[in-house]
């Protein structure tokens, strides 16, 4: 049989090889803090949020996703709808529907769908959002002036759906885009009656009341839907963030779901930064960066692991094209 050295391994080069050259070009975790990141676009990305599997609250894992084109979106069983904002101080989103109605649309209504949330969420619809509805069917939909249909019928009073509410007189930015068509406004109770109203309504929109730049109390429609949402707050969670403590990012282990305080090192910790008593943990299946380059040392390796087999070569046992429990890799 002819020698063919490519394929003969003594098993001493395997052990510098494993040992010295391929930690060099394996993947190897990367700060995990560092790869939370912070932003999407111009909005702001904090706790409980995140847009990388392992940071924030487990609660809203998988919640948000940031665009390559770069911007932020929110995902529900009934679709992706793009971010407009997040506040953190009075926790709220507001998302955009484009199935939604719009002034450029004026009374040529598309085919929309009703927007919906996943209910096992912590994210919950606004009581400051209003629905508007046109072109409904008044065989269907009980379309009537409010104040004047409570007063006939007060036990049905929820039932209507309000043609003469304020926002149908006064569309915010298009007062007259409407023309001849219908308007009227109604709060569904859930994801079913807001479907149930859309297959009797050619179209739909949502306005949310945003807070004036004058003061408090000046409330300002706007197009858009309001999110709000809660953050757990957890004392694991406040010593992480402490800056005493080290000022670590709130995170999780992707496995078990499990708390893990991010800290700016190479591995993580089940309680605070600074807390050197706490065996730290490295985040199986979370963020990893990968080795774009070989270092010194790895080059090191590499001579030291060439020099041994050229040394141990003559001496080895010949087991060319033969692959034993002596001689495998792995």
């Amino acid at each position: 049989m002819a020698y063919n050295p490519s394929s003969c391994f003594h098993p001493s080069f395997c052990f510098l090889f494993i040992i010295f050259v391929l930690p060099y070009f394996c993947p190897t975790k990367a700060q995990a803090a560092s790869h939370c990141r912070t932003s999407c676009g111009t909005i702001p990305i904090s706790y409980p949020f995140s847009i990388d599997d392992g940071c924030g609250s487990p609660y809203y894992r998988h919640i948000l996703v940031c665009s390559d084109s770069g911007f932020l979106e929110l995902r529900t069983p009934s679709g992706r709808y793009q971010v407009r904002s997040i506040s953190y101080s009075d926790p709220h989103m507001i998302v955009t529907d484009p199935f939604m109605w719009s002034c450029q649309d004026g009374h040529h209504f598309r085919a929309t769908r009703p927007f919906s949330l996943d209910t096992s969420t912590h994210l919950t619809l606004s009581s400051q959002n209003d629905y508007l509805f046109f072109n409904c069917s008044e065989e269907r939909v009980i379309v009537q002036p409010k104040p004047i249909f409570c007063e006939r019928f007060p036990d049905r009073c929820d039932s209507t759906c309000d043609s003469a509410s304020y926002l149908c007189r006064h569309l915010p930015g298009c007062s007259n885009a409407l023309g001849s068509s219908s308007c009227c406004s109604y709060l569904p109770k859930a994801t079913e009656s807001l479907r149930l109203m859309l297959k009797y309504c050619a179209s739909y929109a949502s306005i949310y009341w945003r807070t004036g730049v004058n003061s408090p109390d000046d409330q300002v429609p706007e197009y858009g839907i309001r999110v709000e949402f809660d953050i757990p707050v957890t004392t694991d969670c406040l010593q992480c963030q402490d800056m005493k403590k080290g000022g670590g990012s709130c995170g999780f282990d992707t496995q078990s779901q499990s708390f893990l305080c991010l800290c700016n090192q190479r591995s993580n910790v089940t309680t605070y930064c600074n807390d050197h008593s706490t065996t730290s943990h490295s985040k199986a299946g979370v963020i990893a960066g990968t080795v774009t380059g070989v270092s010194a040392a790895g080059v090191i390796g590499i001579g030291a692991g060439l020099w041994y087999w050229k040394k141990v070569r003559a001496t080895a046992p010949v087991t060319c094209g033969v692959q034993s429990n002596e001689n495998r890799l792995f």
